[in-house]
C-alpha cells in the first residue's frame, strides 16, 4: 500500500550521533508532503475524468451501436424496397406486354376484316358497274334502233283517232 502524506508527515527518525539536521529533514518532509498530496489529488481528479470520459465513451459506443443497427436495418428496408419495385416493374412490364399482344392482335384482327369487306366491296362495285354499262348499252342500242324513225314518220289522221275512240 502507498503512503499517505499523514504517513510521512508522522514518520520519526531514529537519532543517530551525528544525524542530519532536524529543521532541514522537517522541511524537506513538508515540501515531499505538499507534493505528494498535490500529486495524489492530481491523481484523484485524473481518476475522476478517466471515470467521467469512460462512462462518455461507453455513452457514445452505445450510440455508434445503435446508429450501426440502425444503418443495417436502412440498408435492409432498402434492398427490400428496391427488390419490391424490381418485382413490381417486372409485373407491370409483363402485364403492358400482354396489353400490347392484345392491342395487336385486335388490330390484326380488325385490319383482316377491313380487307375482307374492302374485296367484297370491290366485288360489289365490279358486279353494279358490270350491270351499269348493261344496262347503259341496253338503252343505247334501243335509240340506234330504226324503231325511233319510224315512230317519228308516223302521221295519225283524225280518222285513226276516231277509230281509235270507239274502240
Amino acid at each position: 500500500m502507498p503512503l499517505t502524506p499523514l504517513d510521512i508527515h508522522n514518520k520519526e527518525f531514529s537519532k543517530g550521533f551525528r544525524g542530519y539536521d532536524e529543521d532541514e529533514v522537517n522541511e524537506f518532509l513538508d515540501q515531499i508532503i505538499k507534493d505528494y498530496e498535490m500529486i495524489l489529488r492530481e491523481k484523484k481528479e485524473m481518476e475522476e475524468k478517466l471515470e467521467v470520459l469512460q462512462d462518455r465513451l461507453g455513452h457514445f459506443a452505445n450510440i455508434e451501436d445503435t446508429l450501426n443497427k440502425s444503418i443495417v436495418i436502412a440498408q435492409e428496408a432498402g434492398e427490400e424496397v428496391k427488390r419490391n419495385a424490381q418485382k413490381e416493374a417486372k409485373l407491370i412490364l409483363k402485364e403492358a406486354e400482354k396489353n400490347a399482344d392484345r392491342i395487336v392482335n385486335e388490330a390484326l384482327s380488325k385490319a383482316r376484316k377491313i380487307a375482307l369487306d374492302i374485296e367484297d366491296l370491290k366485288k360489289q362495285s365490279k358486279v353494279i358497274r358490270t350491270r351499269f354499262r348493261m344496262l347503259i348499252e341496253a338503252q343505247l342500242d334501243m335509240l340506234r334502233t330504226d324503231d325511233w324513225d319510224q315512230l317519228m314518220q308516223y302521221e295519225i289522221d283524225a280518222t285513226d283517232l276516231e277509230l281509235s275512240r270507239e274502240k
